[in-house]
């Protein structure tokens, strides 16, 4: 490894000073790398530490609690707590605020604290979602209300991948950048600057088993792509599916794609079924600031107002083109 290279913390000096911040958001992002360590550490342990299984319990989705779910929100709540920068916090994972006690934090923190889990008992890959808001003047920490704000409002956003090896991808705002945990040094490194998505791409990233629940612009978007270069757009198509967004949206960084998870008649009075605050802005903000397209199919994602903490939305992501044809197909069904 190269000594010149850029530590996660330079980059978050500098950020500090380019946005004219007080140390506090330079603090609040150290606590919320450390927590990311701390998770990376319990996932790579996996079955040696007992870390497999289910924890016999569910979260306030109704979805069963792994092990390693309940683990990583012990650790992103304690870690996130004791540095005193955030007002309250609020998790996929719980069903109301968890308010931080005894300090005057300024900032609000949303997350997931392992996308993915469905895939810890068969090592792929899985990760952490976060999402950094400014306490509105004069609101209640206390009160979800606080917390209901359009994505276009976010500070900071980012994830953590637990893979081959751990990075954390984030933006403050200004593009996206790549940074990977050097374990021997137990530090960030930056090695991927500038993440851009391209605007084309012959890959695309779907849970075909719920074909027979699509809306006919998904279903004519999925079967052009599957025509091949016989087809409309003439070119062929790879499809993929990890089930994990954090591994999803990282592919679409480093090398282009769309990722979609869209409403359908099985989802619909849900609204979805990923997290508009958890997972949908997160990611939204970081595809965007690298040049790609996050929309519902029908809204750009991060201008939809959030009604409730665990409000669900349509979710179709990356490269712009392809985002644009989505909107193009849903537009037309929708007689606009």
């Amino acid at each position: 490894m190269s000594y010149r290279r850029i530590t996660l913390t330079h980059y978050l000096l500098q950020e500090q000073r380019r946005l004219g911040r007080s140390g506090a958001f330079t603090a609040l992002m150290h606590d919320i790398i450390t927590a990311c360590k701390m998770i990376s550490h319990e996932v790579n342990r996996g079955a040696m530490a007992g870390n497999l299984g289910t924890a016999g319990s569910e979260n306030v989705q109704g979805e069963e609690q792994k092990t390693l779910d309940v683990l990583a929100n012990d650790i992103f709540l304690h870690m996130n707590a004791l540095g005193g920068s955030y007002a309250a916090m609020a998790s996929e994972e719980l069903d109301d605020v968890h308010v931080v006690h005894g300090n005057d934090g300024r900032y609000l923190l949303l997350f997931d604290p392992l996308d993915g889990s469905s895939n810890i008992d068969v090592d792929i890959s899985v990760g952490t979602i976060f999402s950094v808001l400014r306490l509105p003047e004069n609101a209640n920490p206390g009160h979800k209300g606080a917390f209901l704000q359009a994505g276009m409002q976010q500070v900071c956003a980012g994830y953590a991948l637990y893979g081959p090896s751990t990075m954390l991808v984030m933006t403050t705002g200004n593009g996206v950048n790549g940074f990977t945990l050097d374990r021997d040094v137990g530090m960030f490194f930056l090695t991927h600057p500038n993440m851009t998505v391209p605007a084309d791409t012959k890959e695309f990233a779907i849970n075909a088993s719920r074909a027979r629940f699509w809306e006919p612009p998904v279903k004519r978007y999925v079967e052009e792509c599957q025509a091949g270069k016989e087809g409309p757009r003439g070119k062929d198509f790879n499809m993929r599916w990890v089930a994990s967004m954090v591994a999803e949206v990282h592919r679409i960084l480093v090398r282009g794609g769309v990722f979609l998870y869209p409403v359908d008649a099985e989802n619909r009075k849900k609204g979805g079924k990923l997290r508009l605050m958890y997972e949908a802005n997160p990611m939204a903000f970081l595809i965007e600031q690298a040049g790609g397209a996050a929309s519902t199919g029908r809204e750009r994602i991060m201008a939809v107002e959030p009604g409730d903490l665990h409000q669900r939305v349509a979710v179709m992501l990356g490269s712009k083109n392809e985002v644009e044809r989505l909107v193009s197909h849903h537009r037309e069904f929708d007689g606009g």
